[in-house]
């Protein structure tokens, strides 16, 4: 259920069993760490931009590089960005 071009993103999963919209935080958290363009626009057309945004909120495995990045791209103050925080 995966689209073919973001396959190599769920290389621990069975992308023909996978339901991305069924495991929102998961598969957003893998699209905005490892996503390309392409998957990003995939990303923005299957799922809100609050759906976006909690994960980036909230998601603690989401590397530091990469939510500083997307809390700069979608205004999110750094102090509200889990995987941001000391001793997270």
């Amino acid at each position: 259920m995966v689209p073919q071009e973001l396959r190599p993103l769920f290389w621990d999963v069975d992308a023909d069993k996978f339901d991305p919209e069924a495991h929102p935080e998961y598969t957003i958290l893998r699209v905005l760490e490892w996503g390309d363009r392409p998957s990003l626009a995939w990303l923005g057309e299957t799922f809100s931009e609050a759906q976006i945004k909690e994960v980036i909120r909230s998601e603690r495995r989401l590397s530091p590089r990469s939510a500083n990045f997307w809390a700069l791209v979608y205004r999110i103050p750094p102090e509200e960005v889990a995987s941001l925080q000391q001793g997270g």
